[in-house]
């Protein structure tokens, strides 16, 4: 059975190091800037930082990815194209990218470079991928966190290109991080700005023996004495709607595909993807560790269990999503 290509996330220099010497294949990361879409405070590569870690990753006998996968502003394409030479320069082995005028440009202006497509570019059917490699020479595209198992294989019959799917981490009610909740409450956009429910609006107050989670002027959530309090994204909140209070679009939950590796592999799946730059070094050190031990179980013919990671799941839950969807 063959095996499949751990591709790991890096939001730090720390980060980037945990992730090597916990058994990735790949490490994804980007630049200090808005042209990625993990553009939070204190994470991310500096340009000098970003050459070093390829230097290291590559002494490593490893792989770097580096996404810079938000989309252009309109009329101001310069630190996005800045972006993709810096990354060139770097030392880059693939450029995440999603834009179609970016990809253009760096298929025109780097014509030896090898280009994926981000997730955030949703290409999901066999003439989009087929599109995206005939244009632009795409050599893998990163599928959306929508396609069952069976989807995913019939699609891999039909395109010429490498298929990557996330198998840990975050999950998102939106096409991909395409947020218009986010966007009308902060007035900044993950896909142009690179901020999911950016830190600059993030509140935190106590009531009583409350704590309270704002974005803005939004109350995302009320906690009780003692229960942990999550970082407030809008999808994520706790409404009172209808007369009830739940969790109005999506539960706090990860996704952990570790139970679905054999299946992925006969897919035809070349990678899986753990979601995460946002996240400490130990958590990626932890989850990157679990996943190779998973990957080589499964190469040998074992299946994985997905239980070693509850810890490290959104609010403890885990869900297979999509992957073991059993309705239409």
């Amino acid at each position: 059975m063959p095996t499949l290509e751990l591709v790991c996330p890096a939001g730090t220099p720390a980060a980037l190091d945990a992730a090597l010497e916990a058994g990735a294949d790949t490490v994804y990361c980007g630049f200090r800037d808005e042209t990625n879409a993990r553009n939070f405070p204190g994470l991310n590569f500096s340009r000098p930082e970003m050459r070093d870690a390829a230097r290291r990753v590559h002494a490593a006998g490893k792989d770097l990815l580096i996404a810079i996968n938000t989309f252009p502003r309109a009329g101001n394409p310069g630190p996005w194209h800045k972006a993709v030479d810096d990354a060139v320069d770097a030392g880059a082995d693939a450029i995440i990218l999603a834009d179609i005028g970016l990809l253009a440009y760096a298929a025109k202006t780097h014509p030896g470079q090898r280009l994926h497509l981000s997730v955030q570019a949703a290409a999901s059917t066999p003439e989009a991928i087929r599109w995206y490699h005939a244009c632009f020479g795409v050599r893998r595209v990163v599928l959306p966190r929508v396609l069952t198992l069976a989807e995913i294989a019939a699609l891999n019959s039909e395109i010429p290109v490498e298929t990557e799917v996330f198998a840990f981490g975050g999950m998102c009610v939106m096409a991909e991080g395409r947020c218009q909740l986010s966007t009308y409450v902060t007035g900044q956009s993950p896909n142009s700005h690179g901020v999911c429910s950016p830190a600059s609006h993030v509140r935190y107050e106590e009531r009583g023996s409350c704590m309270v989670s704002r974005l803005g002027d939004i109350t995302v959530n009320i906690y009780g004495e003692g229960e942990p309090a999550g970082y407030p994204t809008l999808c994520k909140g706790r409404f009172a709607a209808n007369g009830r209070t739940s969790y109005l679009f999506e539960d706090p939950i990860s996704l952990n595909a570790a139970g679905q590796i054999p299946e992925l592999m006969q897919a035809g799946v070349t990678a899986l993807k753990i979601e995460g730059r946002q996240r400490g070094k130990a958590y990626v050190a932890k989850v990157v560790a679990e996943f190779r031990r998973a990957i080589d179980l499964a190469v040998q013919g074992q299946r994985p269990d997905p239980a070693a990671l509850a810890a490290q799941a959104e609010g403890q839950r885990q869900t297979a999503g999509a992957y073991d969807r059993r309705w239409r």
